[in-house]
């Protein structure tokens, strides 16, 4: 069975860091690309960043300059690091993949984890 399990959310003051883990197990991923959304309340979900085990990223112009995608191929985990947090970043975070060579759009992502809080503190 296909499981992504995010972890390492929490509570942060407005500038701090967070780093954020999803390990991918059931499934083979190295031809896919795993990607980090978030969504607030009463807010859609957003694309935040996207990663290949190849090294490939891409990132959303709000993250881009204070979040770092990253994968650890050994451990089928891919990292979100967090840095420069601001209030705006508060949301939960899901990590998804999809079988595309490249995308933002979260109706192409197949399988998702149920996703980590983080809450900036103004």
């Amino acid at each position: 069975q296909v499981q992504l399990v995010e972890s390492g959310g929490g509570l942060v003051e407005a500038g701090g860091s967070l780093r954020l883990s999803c390990v991918v197990s059931g499934r083979s991923f190295r031809s896919h690309i795993l990607g980090w959304f978030r969504q607030a309340p009463g807010k859609e979900r957003e694309f935040v960043a996207a990663v290949a085990w190849s090294g490939w990223n891409l990132y959303a112009a709000s993250v881009k300059g204070r979040f770092t995608v990253s994968v650890d191929n050994g451990q089928d985990t891919v990292f979100l690091q967090m840095n420069k947090l601001k209030p705006e970043d508060t949301a939960l975070y899901y990590c998804a993949t999809t079988p595309n060579s490249s995308s933002q759009y979260d109706s192409d992502y197949d399988y998702w984890g149920k996703g980590t809080q983080v809450t900036v503190s103004s």
